[in-house]
């Protein structure tokens, strides 16, 4: 009986969109099925010239954003979460820490990336942590046995920075190439290398429909 093909899905996001952080339940359906591959992407969305403060006027556009969410898909934002992150004061809306941390995690220990994602994602939306501070970063991947990927996170080389730099550079290239600007989005390769545009709405249905597309998608 020959097995089939494994089909490599890749994920475009960024660790401080609440709705890739919505999607996180369906990610990690989807890495645990048998011949799919999930593949971290981060695009950089809201890193370097995309990152603002955390002024009033931003923390209640998320929140009523964070809200719809919740409602449409369960995933808390807790009081905490209002409280300790888009309450603070002197706050940054910044994914650069994180997305370098997930990159010391890809090259560190890279079969637990999505894992490192969705501890950083509850560190913030549930626990109330600042997931955009590298101590409380390193804080959160040391708490999952990620010590080498935190020790890097907290003392970034160049080697590290310029990894992320070209990975961010190609996770916007895949962007544009399939015509996407948000995120989160799905790309599957198809035959002859076609990319084939899923949609981050797929993350947000049923289980096996979202893998019934990704195979689809490959055919």
């Amino acid at each position: 009986m020959t097995s089939m093909p494994t089909v490599t899905v890749t994920y475009l996001f960024d660790p401080l969109c609440g709705w890739c952080y919505a999607a996180a339940p369906a990610l990690q359906y989807l890495q645990g099925v048998e011949g799919i591959d999930v593949a971290l992407a981060p695009t950089g969305l809201f890193a370097g010239a995309g990152a603002r403060p955390m002024d009033a006027q931003f923390a209640a556009y998320a929140w009523a954003n964070d809200q719809r969410i919740q409602q449409l898909t369960g995933q808390p934002f807790t009081q905490a979460y209002r409280d300790h992150i888009l309450g603070a004061a002197n706050g940054r809306f910044d994914s650069g820490p994180a997305t370098l941390a997930l990159t010391a995690v890809a090259q560190t220990a890279p079969e637990r990336e999505l894992e490192a994602l969705h501890a950083l994602q509850h560190a913030r939306y549930v626990d109330g942590r600042d997931n955009t501070d590298p101590a409380v970063i390193a804080d959160v991947l040391r708490a999952v046995g990620l010590q080498e990927a935190a020790d890097l996170a907290l003392a970034p080389n160049t080697a590290l920075q310029r990894a992320t730099a070209e990975r961010t550079a190609a996770a916007q290239a895949m962007l544009r190439a399939v015509g996407a600007r948000g995120v989160p989005q799905l790309v599957v390769a198809g035959k002859g290398g076609a990319l084939q545009l899923l949609g981050g709405d797929a993350l947000l249905g049923a289980r096996e429909q979202l893998v019934a597309m990704v195979r689809a998608a490959a055919a």
